[in-house]
């Protein structure tokens, strides 16, 4: 069963990637042209230089996976639209004191350099070899971080999984053939909130001229890129391989009566029109295992009297204890504010889904015998030790864990659209693209 959320290696290291071809693929044009603002965000404004920035970028993205480029003016379009979305991400991280700071971001440097099996000087090296401004990379991932921790916040630790659809779940499982995966893409065109009746038509409008030209032979991932404004547009869509039970449940009756290749008529959902292709089919087999972890913690919690410094502060006072050498159990029972004290600190082996997102995501990212920085949850401040980590097989008594952690998949994309489309339609966007 796949851990519940993505690695920060994987975007970081795409990231990486896809800004070390946009400098060696990225096409001729014609020099910029005198700054200007395109946008504005709330009180923020998104300007010209910026958007081409970003734009060239794509382009050499497109470019490394072999995509055929959409017209440079409609790519414009679309790579404006998800730079609003990533500011009013950002803006909303802000107001809400998410953020990331300098130590959590150094930590993630060091683990793309690790990823790309180099040492973070050497990392620094490749990166500006390529005229790229390390200082300028450096924030992009701190930006990357933030919006998968205002998705996470917003969205996966807010889906709600009843007991009534684990039953069901469970019920409807069909053994070996369940386990068959999908390799699925699609685009996305998202309705505004409240949408009128006219502006659903024009929508309806364009994916039905979106399939037609998919019916004529043209590109998918192209017409993704150009059209789509879900954030794996520039991917072609792709979602990937999943099973149809990890699938959004708008997709998976569709998906099953595709043939590979095929495109389904457009769907209509709450978050505006979906077009789905079936890329591929792989073989079904076995459940597989699940990686558990045994860690110990300590907790200080935030109250009235214990303000989120002195939380913080106390936790790196203990942190530094037990780095010159303190017993962490000792340390659990004197200071800890948890059940777990007694034990000095230790929840035993956990599954995935056990705690809450924070804490799973801080413990997911720690080697056995690591440390974490103080972690911040809905229950205080942590300190984090992983013990050590095992794969087992999924026992009877954990099959009702597995469905709901399914179910949480299944639901977290449509989930996710649900709430940009609505953040998006709060915030004051007023686009200036067309001034020239």
């Amino acid at each position: 069963m796949p851990l519940p959320f993505r690695s920060l290696l994987l975007f970081a290291g795409l990231v990486f990637s896809s800004l070390l071809s946009a400098q060696t693929a990225q096409p001729a044009r014609e020099p910029v042209p005198v700054d200007r603002i395109v946008a504005v965000v709330n009180d923020e404004v998104i300007t010209l230089r910026e958007l081409q920035a970003r734009l060239d970028s794509a382009l050499g993205q497109l470019q490394r996976q072999g995509t055929p480029l959409p017209p440079r003016e409609v790519l414009e379009r679309q790579m404006l639209d998800r730079l609003v979305m990533d500011r009013v991400q950002l803006q909303h991280a802000r107001e809400n004191g998410l953020r990331v700071d300098d130590v959590q971001l150094d930590q993630a440097l060091q683990r793309i350099a690790a990823n790309n099996k180099m040492t973070l000087a050497q990392f620094r090296q490749a990166i500006e070899a390529d005229g790229i401004a390390f200082a300028r990379f450096r924030e992009d991932i701190r930006d990357e971080i933030t919006i998968a921790r205002v998705r996470e916040r917003e969205v996966e630790s807010r889906i709600v999984i009843s007991e009534g659809e684990v039953d069901n779940f469970l019920s409807g499982e069909s053994g070996e053939s369940s386990r068959e995966e999908y390799e699925v893409a699609h685009i996305l065109l998202r309705a505004p909130e409240s949408a009128s009746p006219e502006q659903l038509q024009k929508l309806k409008a364009k994916a039905d001229e979106v399939l037609a030209r998919l019916g004529r032979g043209e590109d998918f991932a192209q017409l993704a890129a150009a059209y789509s404004d879900a954030p794996d547009g520039l991917k072609g869509g792709n979602l990937g391989r999943r099973t149809l039970d990890r699938l959004p449940s708008i997709f998976a009756e569709t998906v099953a009566a595709l043939q590979p290749g095929q495109v389904a008529p457009p769907l209509r959902s709450p978050n505006g029109f979906h077009i789905v292709k079936l890329v591929a089919r792989h073989g079904g087999g076995v459940i597989p295992a699940v990686q558990q972890t045994r860690v110990r913690h300590i907790l200080i919690k935030v109250n009235e009297l214990v303000s989120e410094s002195d939380a913080r502060h106390k936790l790196e006072g203990l942190r530094d204890r037990l780095k010159h050498g303190g017993n962490f159990a000792e340390l659990a029972r004197l200071y800890s504010q948890d059940g777990s004290a007694p034990k000095g600190g230790d929840l035993g082996w956990i599954y995935p889904g056990d705690t809450v997102p924070e804490f799973e995501r801080a413990m997911n990212e720690l080697a056995p015998g690591e440390l974490s920085q103080p972690v911040k949850s809905p229950f205080g401040f942590h300190l984090i030790e992983v013990l050590e980590r095992r794969v087992q097989d999924v026992s009877e008594d954990r099959r009702r864990m597995a469905a709901r952690q399914t179910l949480r998949e299944r639901k977290l994309d449509e989930a996710y659209q649900d709430w940009l489309r609505q953040a998006r339609d709060r915030a004051y966007v007023e686009l200036r693209l067309e001034e020239r």
